[in-house]
This record gives structure tokens, sequence and C-alpha cells, in this order.
């Protein structure tokens, strides 16, 4: 998500008065990702007046702002979502395991900064030296932000000796009916996480770690996401996707213990690295909204099995009612159709994954002249194979919804158990 253009930067009098923090970075597009490629636009600013105006006093984070990076699993999967994701695939460039230990040792050390608020390093006061944080977050709160790692099926096709300790489950996808993949959206060995209430934290998080990155890994991928902030949305209601329908409403109890290590945490079972963490699925979904937009509301909800305003089953009033599938009408025709996303998602009830997906949003497709815009699904299981797996081929075979929608990207990534003060994200495999 770019910031709204600052009127004031088409003509020359934004100079003749002081400059924020803030006027400073929208004028220079420090949301978009392009400034990982790097760039001195603010210091070009500030050499164009001669002068650095004085710098706003940094806000006070409360403990409501910081969510601790240290525990026993990572933060991010179980955390109520955020407003804002920026993700990020890498691919590494080392074939040495010691590089990647040290990468993540340095990752494992940004990222407690980055979640507390406080700058990476401390090089950012010496005039002489490339500051160790590029400062865009500089006087933020931490916003809430979360960062969560994993590692791809190809970390272990042996360049590192990995291959024995691979788990079973964790390997590329299988086709699915329907699948339109594109590589440039495709795979990577790690991948990075990064959800906060405020998009240039998130983003700060990503570009940092990117950078902290190179000589050993480069970027793959990035997809920014959203969804309704809390400001616009203060009871905290169910998100709705881009097809205006409440997305997530199923979900399991992700306050519930018993629920979370049934569904979501590795327990005893091989390998014994993966125990406390868990599995990454990621599914990059282009909408085709015009398409959407010209159905009726009836064959909307006919679509999703719900009803578009209330969330609530077709036939019911509650958002979280139970979803009757043995329902049917006078007629004796099912109320909620069998091929609806919601039925099939849901099938006997047994199978559950924690779902944790964001809208997104990147322009114009310009061979078509549509919308380039969709959901980054992302769900969290123990078993990629008999959780996601399973779902999405009942899905990708009959779901109303797949005529509205097209899988452009596909990752899997096993995510490491929480990490203790003093050691590193990913220490149980790496040693």
């Amino acid at each position: 998500m770019k910031p709204k253009d600052n009127k004031e930067a088409k003509g020359a009098p934004i100079f003749d008065k002081k400059l924020s923090r803030r006027e400073m970075l929208r004028l220079t597009g420090a949301s978009g990702l392009g400034l990982l490629l790097g760039g001195g636009g603010v210091s070009g600013i500030l050499a164009a007046r001669g002068a650095t105006g004085q710098a706003a006093p940094a806000p006070q984070a409360s403990s409501a702002d910081v969510i601790p990076f240290y525990g026993s699993h990572q933060a991010g999967i179980l955390t109520p979502a955020q407003n804002f994701l920026c993700f990020a695939a890498f691919d590494l460039t080392t074939t040495k395991l010691a590089d990647v230990q040290k990468l993540f040792q340095s990752w494992t050390e940004a990222a407690a900064a980055l979640t507390s608020g406080s700058l990476i390093g401390s090089a950012n006061d010496n005039p002489n030296l490339p500051p160790s944080d590029t400062g865009e977050a500089d006087g933020l709160t931490p916003s809430k932000c979360t960062l969560t790692f994993g590692v791809g099926p190809a970390m272990f096709d042996g360049r590192f000796g990995l291959a024995a300790q691979r788990p079973s489950t964790l390997a590329d996808l299988p086709p699915f009916a329907g699948d339109s993949l594109e590589p440039q959206w495709c795979g990577g060995d790690l991948c990075v996480q990064a959800c906060a209430d405020d998009m240039q934290v998130a983003f700060h998080a990503i570009r940092n770690l990117a950078r902290i990155a190179r000589g050993t890994a480069v970027l793959r991928w990035t997809q920014e996401g959203f969804q309704r902030t809390g400001h616009a949305d203060p009871k905290g209601g169910t998100p709705r996707n881009l097809l205006g329908f409440k997305d997530g409403t199923g979900n399991p109890d992700a306050t519930n213990d018993t629920e979370m290590r049934e569904v979501v945490w590795c327990g005893s079972e091989p390998p014994p690295w993966m125990k406390g963490g868990t599995y990454m699925a990621v599914r990059r979904v282009r909408l085709r909204i015009e398409v959407w937009d010209r159905s009726t509301l009836s064959d909307q909800e006919a679509t999703f099995g719900r009803h578009r305003q209330t969330g609530a089953p077709i036939g019911a009033t509650d958002e979280f009612a139970k979803l009757n599938l043995d329902a049917a009408d006078a007629e004796g025709k099912p109320v909620i159709p069998p091929d609806s996303h919601s039925a099939l998602a849901h099938g006997d009830g047994t199978v559950k994954m924690l779902r944790r997906s964001y809208s997104f949003s990147s322009g114009m497709d310009l061979t078509t002249g549509q919308l380039d815009a969709g959901l980054l699904f992302i769900s969290f299981q123990k078993d990629l194979v008999k959780q996601f797996v399973s779902i999405q081929k009942r899905l990708s075979k009959n779901d109303r919804l797949n005529e509205y929608m097209v899988h452009t990207g596909s990752a899997v990534f096993a995510c490491f158990p929480g990490v203790r003060e003093g050691g590193y994200i990913g220490e149980t495999l790496l040693g």
C-alpha cells in the first residue's frame, strides 16, 4: 500500500517551511518495497534545504504495542492478525551451513529490536558510517510488530547436509485443479512474515532483514497485505475479503491451548527440531473482481454459503452458528449449497487449520486492464498433507468460488519453534 501523494510536493513552497520526518518519508515514497533497492531521497531533500529539522519526540510505546519476540512459540501465528502484512521469501546464495547459522543469529538480534521498537545495532549516530538501521521507523511505536520465520523444502536438498532432517510432509504442494501458478510467486528457501498495525513498521522490518541478509540470501518474492484497521472497526469483527464477505469465521479458537495442540503445534512426532513449531501454507489468490461485481447478491451468497451482511450460514442469523449442511428447504433442496465454499471447506468438521490471511492490491494488470488484487492466503497446521492438502483438493475440484479466483502463487514453510533469550531462531535445526 502506497501513501497518498503529498499535494505540497508538487510545488516549491514546501521547502519554505520545516519538514517533519513523516513528510520527508511520504515525499520519498518510503512505504514501497522499492526502497529495498536503495536510494538517497531523504538526504537529497535535506541537502536541497541545507539543514535538518528538529526531530519530533518519539511516541511512548505502551505494553499493548509490544508483542514479545522470545517465547516457546513464534509470535505471528496465534497472535490476533494485525492490520498490515509484509511477506517475504528468500533464496540462499551460500552453500555453507555456518553462513546460514550466522544469518539467523543476526536476524534474531535484529528481530528482538524491531519488535520492541528499538533501532537495530549501535552505529546510528556516527556521521562517518552508514547507519545500522535504515531509520524510517525511528520514532514510531512497535505497533504490535511480529516476525515469523520459516524454511522451505529446498532447504533440505543437500546443500547444507540437512536432508535427513526434512519433515516427511514438507514438500512443494501437489498440483490442484485450476492452478495457474507463476514462478515469481512461488517457493523460497526461507520466509519472513512481518505483521504490524502500521505498514511502515512492517515494511521497515522486511527492508532491514533483507539488508542484513545481503551476501547470504536474496529476496525471491514479496507481497504486502492489509485488512480493516482497528480504528475502522473498533469492535474487532471478522475481517471481510475483497469480495465483501467475512473471512475466517470458521477458524478454530486460538485461545484454546488444547485445540491449538491438536490443530497447529507440532508435538512429539518427528522430526524433534519441529516440536513447538508449525507448518505454513501460502497461496497467492487473484480474485476476478470485475466478474464478481456483475453477479447477483443471491449468487454471491450461494457461492460462499453465507449471508454477506452478517456472515451467518444461509438460513441462520448468527455469524458463528454451526453449519447445518443437512438442512433442506420446502422442495428438499439443501439450504446451503453442497458446492459452496463454506460447505466444502468445512467438510465433516473434523479437519481444521488456522487461517491468517490478508487482502492485497498490487495495482493493475497491464495485459488485461483489470485489478491485480486478491487474497494472500496463509494457514498454519501441524500436518500439511492431512490438513491443508486434503481441504484444498476438495475446494479445487468443486468450489463455486473457483469461477471468481485463480491461484497464482504457492509456497510452504516449516516455521521454527520459539526461541529463548540468548539463543537464536532456528537453532533446533541448525545447531
